[in-house]
């Protein structure tokens, strides 16, 4: 198979989708790889690393997108890259389509067969291409809302911790998942005083342990969350549904209760984002103010850190990459549920319900779609 890897166009978007790594196991497996000139320059890949595992290097998004029958990227398309949709395509990246409903119908459109990394889900429920990148994400946070709590960046002028005498800062996390045990878990270390909500009992009985009690653990629901964003100088945001809108947990009227210059990151902005006010940034301007308190949005937050980013993601992605090489995209969904479960669009059908449901269309079952190519 041809696999081509163009540069990522996002705002500040350092990432690429695949390192020599990757591009060593296909092209040893016989599939051709195309890659973009430059393309791994912001996670420190120079074009040589590449061409020395066997890679193609070509000149422009353009000819790169038009050498592959499978096209690896980090980022969903931008609509700078809708033109280089088409039907006899298989699109593998993070595409968050129940955020993005110009992307969604354009994908119907052009009849691309698009498979979501962060909707492939292993039986146990765990994602785990979006696994990586919700570590990253996670440990980011924290950093990032650190520093937007100072008084230069708008904030309130609140050091996290370690202060004899001094107060720590309080920090609420929403979702006990992977980046939100990342994220309490940056925190702490940071000296902060950490409470962490989610609806899942298990998962709150297992951060007990994990975190030998140093964090508050509470069961998640609209009174508690209503109480206790008015204490918090810190809140995080990482409740995640698979494939579909996040829920909207802190209202504009909670964030009116805050103390002036509190921060609220959103995690889950790639989602649409669980706080009311949320809107996407980016790194070139991430934040803005909701009630004098100041909200941070960046929806590619992995994209500041994309050394670490880039190969976290390969090690996750590639094993799926070279099934659908090998395969070819029907015959590896076949095979692998989880994989199956990935698939978004596919020759002009939506085959992911919960994304028809956020804009009212309609879809189809994916089963049905795999069984029939």
């Amino acid at each position: 198979m041809r696999v081509s890897v163009p540069s990522e166009v996002k705002n500040n978007e350092f990432r690429v989708a695949i390192t020599p790594v990757g591009v060593n196991e296909l092209v040893r497996r016989g599939h051709e790889v195309f890659v973009q000139q430059g393309a791994g320059e912001g996670s420190s890949i120079p074009d040589e690393d590449y061409e020395a595992q066997g890679a193609t290097m070509v000149d422009g998004a353009e000819d790169t997108w038009a050498a592959g029958e499978m096209v690896l990227k980090v980022k969903e398309p931008i609509e700078q890259e809708y033109g280089f949709l088409r039907d006899d395509l298989t699109l593998f990246t993070y595409l968050h389509l129940a955020a993005d409903e110009p992307l969604t119908r354009r994908l119907v459109e052009a009849g691309t067969t698009a498979i979501a990394y962060e909707t492939v889900q292993l039986p146990s429920g765990s994602l785990p291409l979006l696994y990586p990148m919700s570590e990253v994400a996670g440990c980011l946070a924290p950093q990032v809302g650190a520093h937007t709590l100072m008084k230069p960046s708008g904030g309130r002028g609140v050091l996290m911790g370690g202060i004899g005498g001094v107060a720590n800062a309080k920090v609420l996390v929403l979702g006990g998942g992977v980046a939100g045990q990342n994220a309490a878990n940056i925190a702490m270390g940071m000296g902060a005083d950490v409470t962490i909500l989610d609806t899942d009992l298990e998962k709150l009985r297992t951060l007990f342990w994990r975190f030998n009690n140093q964090v508050r653990q509470l069961a998640s629901n609209n009174l508690t969350i209503s109480e206790l964003v008015p204490q918090m100088d810190m809140v995080i945001g990482t409740v995640l549904i698979p494939g579909a809108k996040a829920p909207k947990l802190v209202t504009d009227d909670m964030v009116a209760s805050m103390k002036p210059g509190s921060v609220l990151v959103d995690v889950a902005i790639d989602q649409g984002g669980c706080f009311e006010g949320s809107r996407p940034t980016t790194h070139a301007d991430p934040t803005f103010e909701v009630h004098d308190s100041v909200y941070y949005c960046v929806a590619n937050m992995p994209g500041a850190v994309p050394h670490t980013s880039t190969w976290a993601l390969t090690n996750a992605t590639l094993p799926y990459a070279v099934q659908l090489a090998e395969r070819g995209w029907a015959d590896a969904l076949r095979a692998d549920p989880a994989l199956a479960k990935g698939l978004n669009t596919h020759a002009g059908q939506l085959t992911y319900r919960a994304v028809g449901e956020a804009f009212g269309m309609e879809s189809v079952e994916t089963d049905d779609v795999v069984a029939g190519s």
